[in-house]
């Protein structure tokens, strides 16, 4: 079973794309720095680890349009 289950993971974030395109570029941040969040995850691998630091409330995001305003 995935720990964060799905549904709690969409309250956090707007849809399953955003989920996947951020969980994937903290992932391969985290890859490269070696600097997960989290104090004691539950999964080994980096993208269960960018999972639950979204679940947590420890990334966000800002949509493009924002970013261009």
């Amino acid at each position: 079973m995935l720990y964060p289950s799905i549904d709690r993971l969409l309250t956090k974030l707007d849809s399953k794309y955003t989920l996947v395109t951020v969980a994937s570029k903290r992932a391969r941040e985290m890859q490269v720095n070696k600097d997960a969040r989290v104090e004691k995850p539950v999964s080994d691998k980096c993208v269960g680890k960018a999972l639950e630091e979204i679940n947590a409330g420890l990334l966000s995001y800002r949509k493009h349009e924002e970013i261009n305003d």
